[in-house]
């Protein structure tokens, strides 16, 4: 017989705990800070906060847009009945478009060669296409370089006058806008400019121009133009740590678990694989049942040298934060509890809102990464569980 309790043992091992309350009250407080449309992001299953979900909490927070990466996003989003507008923008050579034209999704092109698929495709679907237009600034990645932006320019304005399409927009990305004081933010809000205007001589009039994601949105008002792309911001997460002003976001994903096991240690007893931590004290440590395999990062455990602490995230147990201890399995990771009282079953909160909670960003420092990277990888055999906390309060 389990000595577990029995909702631990009838509901699930983990779960994503989301808040689309938080969403919410995140895209109203942007909305009304930056004074523009604004485009939530939603790509990548939502930042792991799940797409569908987040992409209606966003636009019942205000949002006039809703964004994702690929193809196959817009559509499942189409399919889930989000009719409103929404753009895409990452297509391999080949990529079927036809009914991405047909569902009315805004489909960006980066080159000549796009927009002939997307002649075909609008010619397919019997329907004229929404396109927008992305061009390289600075970032070196997707986008028309600058040497083919007239002849771009020049064969979306033949196909707006052919009825092929619509060009709706016209779009850059910042390299480095958590960086404010970074000489290549003016330098791509000018090529930005540059670009607008030769668009505009040679007769494209589109209808949102945007340059600003999350950071360049909240810190350079003169980035905002049409309207804005919002991505890691909704979810409460901070864009520029250090430089962002105190907006009132609300972190919207807790990740909790229960402890599976407790146990004594005394000095010179090794924790986990390659004994990487050895106790130099009495201590208890608690057995979190999560690993690499659920998406916690196996570096969220580093261990120092003579003279340097070890490199740690930490959870929260019994309203305390208590560090990793030892190397981060695929399924389990220990942590110190200090000599606390503490048995299996213990609530365990690894990042999420609130006092005594560390935040994905303190996760994301300890294990020398970005929170967008913690928010996304997480999930593995977790269950997601969506709240709206301001339904409780009303």
């Amino acid at each position: 017989m389990s000595d577990q309790p029995a909702d631990l043992v009838d509901g699930p091992l983990a779960e994503i705990v989301v808040d689309l309350a938080a969403i919410r009250n995140n895209v109203r407080v942007l909305r009304g800070l930056v004074g523009v449309p604004l485009i939530a992001v939603v790509k990548a299953d939502g930042y792991g906060h799940g797409m569908v979900e987040a992409a209606h909490a966003a636009r019942e927070g205000g949002a006039e847009w809703i964004a994702v990466a690929t193809v196959d996003e817009a559509l499942r989003l189409r399919a889930a009945g989000y009719g409103g507008p929404l753009l895409c923008w990452l297509m391999l050579p080949g990529t079927n478009l036809e009914r991405p034209v047909a569902e009315g999704i805004d489909v960006t092109a980066y080159t000549g060669a796009e927009l002939d698929a997307i002649a075909a495709a609008a010619e397919a679907a019997g329907r004229r296409a929404r396109v927008q237009l992305k061009v390289d600034t600075g970032l070196n990645r997707g986008g028309a370089p600058r040497a083919t932006w007239a002849d771009l320019f020049a064969r979306a304005r033949e196909g707006e006058r052919d009825g092929s399409w619509k060009v709706t927009g016209l779009w850059s990305h910042f390299a480095c806008s958590d960086e404010p004081a970074h000489p290549a933010n003016d330098r791509q809000e000018q090529a930005f400019r540059a670009a607008v205007a030769l668009a505009e001589d040679g007769g494209l009039r589109p209808e949102l121009l945007h340059l600003a994601n999350s950071a360049g949105a909240v810190l350079r008002p003169s980035s905002r133009f049409d309207a804005v792309r919002c991505g890691i911001s909704i979810y409460g997460l901070d864009p520029a740590p250090g430089s962002t002003p105190d907006l009132g976001l609300v972190p919207a994903m807790t990740v909790r678990t229960r402890l599976g096991l407790v146990k004594d240690l005394v000095p010179g007893d090794g924790v986990s694989y390659g004994h990487r931590w050895v106790a130099d004290r009495p201590t208890t440590v608690g057995l979190v049942p999560l690993g690499y395999g659920d998406g916690v990062p196996r570096h969220a455990f580093r261990p120092g040298g003579p003279g340097n602490p070890d490199n740690t995230a930490e959870v929260a147990v019994g309203g305390k934060r208590r560090p990793i201890r030892g190397s981060v399995c695929m399924d389990q990771f220990m942590v110190d509890l200090g000599g606390d009282p503490a048995a299996a079953g213990d609530e365990v909160v690894l990042f999420g809102a609130g006092p005594d909670v560390p935040t994905a960003q303190d996760w994301a420092e300890a294990c020398g990464t970005i929170s967008y990277e913690i928010v996304t990888r997480i999930g593995g055999r977790m269950t997601r569980t969506y709240v709206d906390s301001e339904e409780r309060r009303s």
